[in-house]
């Protein structure tokens, strides 16, 4: 048997580019990977804003954006601009984008995840931008990971058989940005709805969702879901599990570090498992990904690219907005997908508060 190691492990990139993108937000994530993934791209970005008119100037300067306006509303009003990027905190990011969806010269945004607190507001800004014509993307851009994206490929090729049981386990030491401070939600927000989303992805929608959840010793503000642990339960018996460590043992008080992100995922035909490279950033260390199949027995594949999700998938978030722009479709990961993201999010919660596990209605990927 031929072995095909073309795994499609990055996108292709739209066909026409020179859309004027317009962007909100300047913090860490806007400057030092989504611009230059964009740069890397050929996207066109025209514009920044922020709450903090002086940030803006500082990253348009840095950057080589043309414009930082005062105010994100003078942003908006810009009719010349025809796609925004949102990258604000989530308690705020549904009122831009009602705000926004207003604006007829607009055509997509891309909005940053969670795209809300709650699934309720979530809705309520993808109904605005579906009222208005526009099409709305949501950031989730682990699906655009390398070795997320060849899994992806091993599964719809039917080279892993029926799926059977998928882990992730993440011993990683985030940087929890100071909003999060505000919020009674830490890691199944900020960090969980990574590997959720990339669950649903890769395998659509569960059934229901188990959690169990402690408090972070490091952390110092108040919080609940600090270490969290979760079960995706699938109506074909397949069973998905995360465990998000954000303590990974006392690295910073004085111990040495194991720090990483591995998968793995077991179907009736092979055994596909992997790395992500992303807790080395601001190292380039590529995610992995190796495989066997029953059909050539005691043979292992290990394909490897030299792209890193952190800043080479945020191509392909933006990538895949503008593509459907240009094919005027739905993006794939579009608002109205994302709705089954933050139902599946609300649902962790709604299981951490109740101590057992919740259903969800596959039809509407909602809580049942």
């Amino acid at each position: 048997m031929q072995m095909n190691l073309n795994l499609n492990h990055m996108p292709p990139l739209p066909a026409k580019r020179d859309y004027r993108i317009g962007v909100i937000g300047a913090g860490f994530v806007v400057r030092d990977v989504q611009l230059p993934a964009y740069r890397e791209a050929g996207f066109n970005v025209v514009a920044i804003a922020s709450r903090n008119a002086a940030k803006a100037q500082e990253v348009a300067a840095l950057r080589g954006i043309s414009k930082a306006y005062s105010t994100i509303e003078d942003l908006m009003q810009d009719a010349s601009i025809e796609v925004l990027d949102i990258a604000v905190p989530p308690h705020v990011q549904p009122e831009i984008i009602r705000k926004a969806a207003r604006h007829k010269h607009l055509r997509g945004i891309l909005a940053q995840k969670p795209l809300a607190m709650s699934y309720g507001e979530a809705r309520s800004a993808v109904e605005a931008c579906e009222s208005a014509g526009i099409r709305l993307a949501v950031n989730q851009n682990m699906r655009y990971d390398q070795s997320m994206r060849s899994l992806k490929t091993l599964l719809e090729r039917g080279l892993l058989g029926e799926p059977v049981l998928a882990t992730l386990e993440m011993r990683a030491i985030p940087h929890w940005q100071s909003w999060l401070q505000a919020y009674d939600r830490l890691t199944l927000m900020a960090m969980s709805i990574h590997h959720l989303d990339c669950f649903r992805f890769l395998f659509g929608d569960p059934e229901s969702v188990y959690v169990s959840a402690r408090t972070d010793p490091r952390t110092k503000f108040p919080h609940r879901d600090g270490i969290v642990l979760y079960i995706l339960e699938y109506a074909s018996g397949l069973r998905a599990a995360g465990w998000d460590d954000v303590w990974a043992g006392p690295a910073r008080e004085g111990a040495a570090a194991d720090i990483y992100i591995k998968w793995r995922v077991e179907g009736t035909e092979g055994l596909a498992q992997g790395t992500i490279g992303w807790p080395a950033y601001p190292a380039r260390v590529p995610s992995t990904l190796s495989f066997t199949i029953r059909q050539q027995p005691a043979c292992w594949f290990s394909p490897q690219w030299p792209e890193v999700w952190f800043p080479d998938a945020f191509q392909g978030t933006m990538g895949e907005l503008l593509s459907s722009l240009n094919e005027q479709r739905e993006p794939v990961i579009s608002g109205r997908d994302n709705l089954r993201t933050m139902a599946l999010l609300d649902a962790c919660y709604a299981s951490l508060e109740q101590r057992r596990a919740i259903r969800l209605d596959p039809s509407k990927g909602e809580i049942e």
